[in-house]
């Protein structure tokens, strides 16, 4: 029987549901972006601590994950993280990545990051929230990792009280190559990408942090990857994209006003990937991870920086101590931030 709202099963299995965001055509065609859900009362344990009347602290939450760069939505144990805390747990693929890449289409581009903002109006109003995000008593908390960071934090700025809570996994908010190279770079690639928005920088990726995930995968909770939707090296970077992503590090270097409180996970270490060894499987291969602790404190009035000994760039995905003390410091960061805002938790006046 077919869903009137258009949720089918998901190719991540039970308990996974996904629906395609129609966002009209440009010149490669028709564009859509994919969101993913999984509820509560998908999770065994969470439909049966409803059935006795327990009520879970996140019960009134939303949570809406973004992807990064070269990547889709594919993290399982991620989305039972938030839903077994009870909340109702959203990812999306943004246009022309993943789920909801067409053929024919470049992966990945966009020439301006705030783009974006109808594929998160889409995702939001898919949600029951409205367009805008407002459109619902329940409370909303983003979640980005990489360039989705990026992205979550410019939107979360441009939309103030919205978002209940900003949680970012190794967030791109700087060029690994320092603002000052950034700032000299920029010009260049913006001249560039006026004349060949297409145009192709050099592969650098060798392959190894794919390598290092493998490397550190548990067995015992394995992910089944699309390599068309993530290969094994990133997708090409087009001047165009590049141009858009540096102006996203400007508008962070100049600072932003997110009102929500902000989370930041981070590994303890950048290595520089140009020769495989057992280094980069317990270190950030992909930003420079102290840049990135600065500019984060940028963001807004109320940042949080965790930094994981042995994380990867995905910290949720990397090596089982790592992996497990990026939980341990984001439940603790959720105690304190969300579950402590729970309405049954607040004091009478």
């Amino acid at each position: 029987m077919n869903d009137p709202a258009g949720w089918i099963p998901d190719v991540l299995g039970d308990g996974f549901q996904q629906r395609t965001l129609a966002l009209g055509e440009d010149d490669e065609g028709e564009v859509v972006a994919t969101i993913v859900r999984h509820m509560p009362d998908a999770n065994p344990l969470t439909r049966a601590a409803w059935l006795v009347g327990e009520r879970h602290s996140l019960a009134d939450v939303d949570v809406l994950y973004v992807h990064g760069w070269s990547d889709y939505f594919f993290q399982r144990r991620l989305a039972r993280f938030w839903v077994d805390r009870g909340a109702r747990f959203y990812a999306l693929d943004l246009r022309k990545y993943g789920r909801s890449l067409r053929p024919g289409q470049t992966p990945g581009y966009v020439s301006e990051l705030g783009v974006y903002d109808h594929d998160i109006a889409s995702a939001l109003e898919a949600m029951g929230r409205g367009a805008g995000g407002t459109g619902s008593s329940r409370r909303l908390v983003l979640m980005g990792h990489s360039t989705g960071g990026l992205t979550l934090s410019l939107w979360a700025d441009r939309h103030p009280d919205v978002a209940s809570a900003l949680i970012l996994n190794s967030p791109w908010l700087e060029f690994q190559l320092s603002g000052v190279t950034r700032a000299a770079l920029a010009p260049i690639v913006e001249l560039r990408a006026r004349m060949r928005p297409l145009n192709t920088a050099p592969q650098v990726d060798l392959g190894f942090y794919t390598r290092a995930q493998e490397a550190v995968a548990d067995p015992d909770d394995p992910m089944d990857i699309n390599v068309e939707w993530r290969p094994p090296q990133t997708m090409a970077v087009h001047a165009g994209w590049l141009n858009a992503v540096l102006a996203g590090h400007a508008r962070v270097a100049s600072g932003l006003a997110i009102s929500a409180p902000v989370c930041v996970l981070l590994s303890a270490r950048t290595a520089i990937p140009s020769r495989w060894s057992d280094e980069l499987t317990s270190a950030d291969t992909v930003l420079v991870v102290d840049d990135i602790a600065r500019a984060a404190l940028k963001l807004g009035s109320s940042v949080t920086v965790e930094r994981i000994a042995g994380a990867l760039h995905d910290v949720f995905l990397s090596r089982h101590d790592a992996r497990s003390m990026a939980y341990a410091r984001l439940d603790r960061w959720v105690a304190g931030y969300l579950e402590a805002r729970h309405p049954s938790h607040r004091q009478p006046s």
